[in-house]
């Protein structure tokens, strides 16, 4: 329990006198006494009942509490039977080092205190609290679900006082109790525990942040997808939830660590119930792949098309859009194996691009209900639709051109920021708790189709997301995505050109100015850079540069004498621009 939970008590009539910072310290039993040095009897964590009979003038209050504050103590209770109103040193010394201070009224036995908080911490509440939980999971597990995990984590905070949320394996908060956790929060301790998971450490993983402590409990997918216990670890690790509890759990009593568990286990039944809503969804993505890849009628697709809309968008009455999303998550097995073969990426890239695609502003486990993701092999493959673009109407004394837009169904704003998913804000908010969970040997990649608005797009689109991928898997870096946008550049070129060639072609043309720049500190290589991005204008790229002009001509006349090339060729410069993109 925490102290706060004293002042909230009135039958115990306690009044605070100092430390109001302090109240969310946590009580882990009780002490009385009167000794001046009563310190061989305190183990840290106690809730410290003093009549003050150990006080012979002012100067003994400092030693007194010195000696409290250095056993770790939570808090400390006097009692005003014996003087009446707490000394005013006893209180000055209390703030000095930080320790909580209450007055009891005289009226209040210590005994009731004691017997107060040693119920709160005691095993019986725990098993109390363990009843009551299995009381709700029967309840859950023979029907409709009771409430969700939600009244389970109210429970955890009423009855033990523990503060808890359930997130994803990206941080995203699926239930909690009391405030939201911030999400920044939550991908940390998310990368936490994957990191933890990915080095085999037992759990509950002890993560500190920001002078907090939590523990973190895997949430084990039970139902039908689950991995088995003997598969290896990478099967799981990116798709499993987790219990985060604002608490050190490293010196717990095995009941409660049994109680959390089984809260783990109650949690892990809505998961099978929310995995199984996802049947259907992922039946219709199944099926309206396998149309796409064996090249059916683009009638037949449509109609596919229009069963999902309703399941996937339910309530409009409009058209959608359609984006495709191809992800795929590949191991290193070097030095590693899985209990049968090759690890099956496909269902964890399939649940993981499902997580993915959720708003990370929206929490609670029924928040991916618009998304179908089917998996093909070692792809996952996203359907997401888009609502149509409904144009408002034109308001009276609009110009005629803004009315023959509107005619047109045109929006102004719809045209000017391209709508739907793009690659890099899909992995902006996953990218550190991922790269935890892939440790040194995964990599997640992405790729992003353009909006088509017919089954006539659909393949089309799948290829380009695909396209879109490869060049993702081309890059650096654990997590990596791109875009449909990229496709249509250079971009697209670079990643499939040999390594050995890009070697030969960057050397050609750079190593000559590195090696000017390594014996000269010339930045030859900054001014290169700077003069493309100018598009060759000698102004500004001296602005940019904080350059004389002289200066500048007189380092691109080294540039190219140093390469044999002449920067005022188009040939050239866009030989030189590959170079640096490939460097």
């Amino acid at each position: 329990m925490r102290l706060r939970a004293l002042l909230e008590t009135d039958a115990l009539g306690l009044r605070l006198l100092g430390g109001e910072d302090e109240l969310d310290r946590t009580v882990r039993g009780v002490m009385t006494t009167d000794l001046r040095d009563p310190s061989r009897y305190l183990s840290g964590g106690e809730l410290v009942l003093t009549g003050l009979a150990w006080r012979r003038d002012a100067a003994d209050s400092e030693p007194f509490v010195r000696i409290l504050a250095g056993a770790g103590v939570a808090g400390l209770a006097a009692g005003e039977a014996e003087l009446g109103d707490i000394p005013a040193d006893l209180v000055e010394a209390c703030l000095h080092h930080r320790l909580p201070l209450f007055a009891v009224n005289e009226t209040v036995a210590f005994a009731t205190i004691t017997e107060y908080v040693v119920r709160q911490v005691s095993g019986e509440r725990a098993g109390d609290l363990a009843a009551v939980v299995d009381r709700h999971r029967r309840l859950m597990t023979s029907g409709p679900a009771g409430g969700g995990p939600e009244v389970v984590l109210d429970l955890l905070t009423s009855d033990l006082d523990l503060r808890a949320w359930v997130l994803s394996p990206t941080g995203r908060q699926i239930a909690g109790a009391g405030a939201p956790l911030p999400g920044p929060l939550g991908a940390t301790l998310a990368g936490h525990h994957l990191a933890a998971t990915r080095t085999g450490r037992r759990a509950p993983h002890r993560a500190a942040v920001a002078g907090t402590t939590y523990s973190l409990f895997p949430i084990r997918n039970t139902g039908r997808g689950a991995v088995p216990a003997a598969r290896d670890v990478r099967e799981s690790v990116l798709s499993d939830w987790l219990l985060a509890v604002e608490a050190d759990a490293s010196d717990w009593p095995a009941a409660r660590l049994d109680l959390l568990q089984g809260v783990t286990q109650l949690i892990a039944v809505e998961r099978d119930r929310r995995d199984a809503a996802r049947t259907v969804r992922r039946r219709l993505a199944q099926e309206v792949l396998e149309l796409v890849q064996t090249g059916a009628a683009p009638a037949e697709i449509a109609a596919r098309l229009r069963v999902a809309a309703p399941v996937l968008l339910p309530g409009l009455g409009v058209a959608p859009q359609w984006q495709v999303v191809v992800a795929r998550v590949d191991w290193s097995t070097s030095g590693q194996s899985a209990a049968a073969g090759e690890i099956a990426s496909g269902p964890v890239a399939q649940a993981l691009l499902e997580e993915i695609l959720v708003d990370p502003a929206v929490s609670g486990p029924d928040s991916a209900d618009r998304i179908a993701v089917a998996h093909t092999g070692e792809e996952a493959i996203a359907l997401v639709p888009l609502p149509a673009v409904i144009t408002a109407p034109a308001e009276p004394g609009e110009g005629e051109e803004d009315a023959a837009a509107g005619a047109d169904g045109k929006d102004a704003d719809a045209l000017a920021g391209e709508p739907g998913l793009h690659a890099d804000a899909l992995l902006a908010s996953v990218r550190e708790p991922l790269s935890a969970g892939l440790a040194d040997d995964g990599r997640l990649t992405l790729g992003v189709s353009a909006a088509v608005h017919s089954a006539e797009g659909l393949r089309g689109a799948l290829e380009e997301a695909r396209h879109a991928r490869r060049v993702a898997a081309a890059r650096p870096g654990r997590v990596c995505a791109a875009g449909h946008h990229e496709l249509a550049s250079h971009v697209l070129l670079l990643p499939f050109v040999p390594d050995d060639v890009r070697r030969a072609f960057t050397a050609r043309l750079l190593d000559p100015l590195r090696d000017y720049d390594r014996r000269h500190r010339a930045e030859l290589i900054e001014t290169l850079e700077a003069f493309l991005d100018c598009d060759g204008s000698w102004t500004r790229c001296a602005a940019r540069l904080h350059l004389h002009v002289n200066t500048l001509r007189y380092r691109v006349g080294r540039i190219e004498q140093l390469t044999g090339r002449d920067l005022s060729r188009l040939e050239d410069k866009l030989d030189f621009f590959l170079a640096l993109r490939m460097s």
